[in-house]
């Protein structure tokens, strides 16, 4: 698979949007579990702060976790190539198209000029 023009494009789209975008993780269960909390605190005190109905603020909140995942999550970033469809759909797609299972399991992405 990894020898077919398909898929060594597909690797540096991905390698591409992986370096415009920053990602923090692949898929959503490999983001810390700190962070995730972080940010539902966050949320949370938003909707609180809002004054939104009690019986809604839980809705409110994963909703606005999922755009948080769309934000920083690999698989579930709209492909910087073309918007309407995510990462992850891009994948499957190909997965799709020649019959193998192509898996994004990890990637690393270095930047200069960093503050260490």
């Amino acid at each position: 698979m990894a020898r077919t023009e398909e898929f060594r494009q597909l690797a540096r789209e991905v390698a591409m949007h992986v370096a415009a975008t920053a990602p923090l993780a692949v898929s959503a269960d490999q983001l810390p579990a700190e962070v995730v909390e972080r940010e539902r605190r966050i949320y949370t005190e938003q909707v609180a702060q809002e004054g939104k109905p009690e019986a809604i603020r839980a809705k409110i909140v994963e909703g606005k976790l999922k755009k948080f995942y769309a934000e920083v999550v690999l698989l579930e970033q709209p492909f910087v190539k073309d918007d309407s469809r995510t990462v992850g759909d891009v994948v499957k797609a190909l997965s799709g198209k020649t019959g193998e299972n192509v898996v994004v399991r990890r990637f690393v992405r270095y930047q200069l000029g960093e503050d260490v």
